[in-house]
């Protein structure tokens, strides 16, 4: 069963307000996961952020962003925070984001 990558709506909005090479490298990405699966990527694309959030890992000449996801049951991720990354560590503010919106999608 193949890997799928989905967005939810906010996370869509914020990808498609980065500039054109974040959302390439996004792209890339994300067909990375459905050719080889998550679980075999690594470093530099993903890695484990906080309990069960991940992140992916984008750079461009405009700047670094991550894409916040979680993976769900039958090979599915689905990405719940898209944001510019300004600083060494991943703001709390973008942790806490990613989390509330996990709830609401979470039955």
């Amino acid at each position: 069963m193949p890997w799928t990558v989905d967005l939810i709506p906010q996370a869509e909005a914020e990808l498609l307000a980065m500039p054109p090479d974040i959302q390439a490298h996004f792209l890339r990405i994300r067909r990375l996961i459905i050719e080889f699966g998550a679980q075999d990527l690594g470093m530099p694309h993903v890695r484990p952020l906080e309990g069960k959030l991940w992140e992916m890992r984008m750079k461009g000449k405009d700047g670094i962003a991550r894409a916040v996801y979680v993976a769900q049951s039958g090979q599915r991720l689905i990405v719940l925070h898209v944001f510019s990354k300004t600083t060494q560590t991943t703001p709390r503010k973008a942790i806490n984001t990613a989390l509330e919106r996990l709830k609401r999608i979470t039955p």
